[in-house]
Order: structure tokens, then sequence, then C-alpha cells
């Protein structure tokens, strides 16, 4: 989300893919505090692939090697994918069949991706030449000219400019995307970046069935794990679509699809710290089920294996998995959501003090463990004893809110009542 220079930040939703959110560079994190760390520029040239392009970076390879399985294999559905590591953010979109496209995400940019291909402006001759920015598949150009898919209008002067909008080629403007993916990039854009346009005016390029909000954006300020967290989370919070609000009418409030849905399986945030050593720079922080209602759990990520209370989710609903435990609340909770939110805010409120401690104190135990084969073997510790906090620290909503939900049973009968 956004760029405190150490936040990378993606979900996958249950049943369908689901809002993305990608921040730029990446940098040291202190308990409770990101900071703004290493953001040194890459230095561009190394090896060519086939394609004669220029890609040093990790991710822009990483692109490259799925570009050619794309370009072998192709694929039924436009889909977006991320890579990252401590210097760079490339995205990736799967525009057809055969054809892909990918950019660099810019340096301090955040890039909001609900279900649809966002990518509005892509240079065809860095994509053919040096890879600097853009990569694509070779045929691209061809491509575009035989099917008329591009649709970028040029004045005379500037008729043999190579960029072109691909949201236009490729992408969807649906009445569909106008009730389940603009409203979802508005809402982030206008969390992230409150004070950057009157969102709230209905106004062109600003408002919830906007098509045309940039592909990626600048933050006003340095941007959290939390925030990141915050935004995959909200409802529409402070506006008439927020489902849980008194505000507006009936229909207002459910008019758009949430961004924190009820049917979510799974948030991973990926914090790349890139002024830390390979060995520990890495931490994924996890939720389960539907966001409003639940916490994040840090895992270092160079390890063999995860926590029981996070591996052993099966078929059977138990509280000794952390994502039954999740689903539970949230589902116990959304009822009485008035009621039961200030307890819930309670928990996510420790449990991230709880997160944030751990990582400190496993950063301080990895420096000290010397050679890099040693490292694994604390973090695996640290992620047992974070996993058994957070359990515990789980167990006391979970009692709260099934309380309050029997309380409120429809058979519910007092003698004084009579």
């Amino acid at each position: 989300m956004g760029s405190r220079r150490d936040q990378r930040g993606g979900r996958r939703d249950e049943r369908d893919r689901d809002d993305h959110l990608e921040p730029a560079r990446a940098g040291r994190g202190s308990a409770g505090r990101a900071g703004r760390g290493d953001a040194g520029r890459l230095r561009r040239g190394g090896l060519r692939d086939a394609r004669r392009r220029r890609t040093s970076a990790r991710p822009a390879r990483a692109c490259a090697r799925l570009g050619a399985l794309l370009e072998k294999h192709g694929t039924y559905e436009m889909n977006g994918i991320a890579f990252s590591d401590a210097e760079d953010i490339w995205w990736l979109e799967t525009v057809g069949g055969h054809h892909w496209i990918a950019r660099r995400v810019p340096e301090d940019h955040y890039v909001t991706m609900p279900n649809q291909l966002g990518i509005d402006s892509f240079d065809l001759e860095d994509a053919e030449g040096p890879g600097r920015d853009h990569l694509a598949s070779p045929d691209l150009r061809v491509f575009l000219r035989e099917h008329h898919l591009d649709l970028t209008l040029r004045s005379g002067s500037t008729g043999g400019d190579t960029a072109f909008n691909p949201r236009e080629a490729f992408g969807s403007h649906t009445e569909h995307d106008h009730l389940y993916n603009t409203p979802r990039a508005w809402y982030m854009r206008r969390t992230l970046s409150p004070r950057a346009e009157d969102w709230d005016a209905g106004r062109p390029g600003a408002s919830p069935d906007a098509d045309d909000l940039p592909w990626s954006r600048r933050p006003e300020r340095s941007l959290t794990v939390e925030d990141v967290k915050d935004v995959l989370s909200s409802h529409y919070q402070g506006t008439v679509f927020d489902p849980y609000s008194s505000r507006g009418t009936d229909a207002e409030r459910r008019a758009f699809r949430p961004i924190g849905i009820n049917r979510h399986n799974a948030l991973a945030i990926l914090q790349v710290r890139g002024d830390l050593p390979a060995s520990h720079r890495s931490v994924q922080w996890i939720a389960y089920a539907s966001l409003p209602f639940t916490a994040l759990i840090p895992m270092f990520t160079n390890v063999e294996e995860a926590p029981a209370y996070l591996s052993t989710t099966g078929e059977t609903v138990s509280t000794d998995s952390f994502y039954w435990t999740s689903r539970m609340i949230a589902a116990l909770a959304d009822p009485h959501f008035h009621q039961v939110i200030p307890l819930i805010e309670r928990y996510q409120q420790r449990t991230q003090a709880l997160g944030r401690a751990a990582v400190r104190a496993a950063d301080g135990k990895a420096a000290e463990a010397g050679a890099e084969e040693d490292v694994p073997a604390p973090l695996a510790a640290a992620n047992t004893e974070v996993a058994e906090q957070v359990r515990e620290a789980t167990e006391a909503p979970l009692g709260q809110v099934l309380f309050t939900a029997s309380e409120g049973m429809t058979n519910r009968f007092s003698r004084s009542d009579g």
C-alpha cells in the first residue's frame, strides 16, 4: 500500500481475485513504526534474455520467466500478478491468450487493483528495447495492429508516439465494474490520498464509478503495515455506502461490494526490509476471514514450516486453527457490529503490538545467530512464539462475541420480562 518504503501488500480473495495493493520500495521497519530505509536505485544492465532485454532486477526476470510460460501455454483469463524484492516491484498483467505486459511500479507509488486490468500507460519502445520500466510479449505491437486494439488518440505531431493505454485496449468498463470494482479502487485512493482529490463530489476521475483512476499514485505520507491492513479491511467508512452505518439509504448502503467482505479467505502483506540481511529481511503478515474483525500475525519467511496454529487448517471447524477461530469471531460479531467493534479494535491493537514486539526481538536474535545458515532456527522459534501469543489473545474476543450473540438470541427470556 503506499510507500513507507518497507511495506508490500497484496491479498487474494476466496472464490475470486480481490483487491491488490502494491507499494513501492522496501526499507527498515522498527517495532511500532516503520522507517524509510534504504531506497537505493537499481543499477540497470546485466544479462540479456532471449529477447535482448536488460533485466537486472529479479522481479523483472520473474516477469520475463512467467511471460515466456504465458507465450508458450497461454491463459484462459486476464489477471494481475506482482513480483517484488528489496529494490523493485513489477506488476504483470495477462492481457489475453498468449500475451502479457509488465510495468515497474514508480518510486514511492502505490497501486490499488481490484478485479480489473489497470495499467493505463505503456511504452512499447521501452518494452521492445532496454526494458527499464516496461516488458511485454515480443509480438504485442503486431497483435495490437492486427486486431485494432490501440485506441489511443494521437495528433498528427505525435503520430509516432509509442505509448498507449492498455486499460482501454484490454480492460473492462462495465456496469458490473462500477458496482464491484471501481468503488474499491476509489475508496482506497480516498483513504491513502485524501487531499489529492475532492473524492465525494462525484467528479469525473474521482468518483466510485470512475474508469480512469490512475494506475499508481504517490501517497501523502509514508505508509505502514497497519495502513495496508486497515484499507483492505474497509467497508466505505465515512460515506453513505458503509453497510454498518445509519447514514444513507438502504440502497446506498448496499450499493457496492465492500473491500473487507464476508467471504474473504486470507490476506498476506509481504514486508521486505531492504536494510537488513537477506536471511531475515522478509516478513509475511497474515490474517484470515472477514478482515474488519480479524488480526494480523507476522511470520518470518526464511523457515521450513509454519506453526500448527496456522498450518493445520482442515475441513473440521476447530479453535485449534487461527483460520477457523477468525471466521467464528467474524460471523458472530457481524450482526452485533456496533456492540462488539470496540472490543474487536482492542483485540486488533493488542495483537498488532504483540507482532511488532516479536519481530523486533527476532531481528535481534537473527543478528546474533552469526552464520546465515543458523538464522532460520531462531526465526522458526519466533514464529511459534508469536503464534501462541496470538492464539491466547484470540480466545478472549471469541468468548466475548459469543456471549453478546447469545444474549441477543430470539428465544431469550427472563422472569423479569413478565
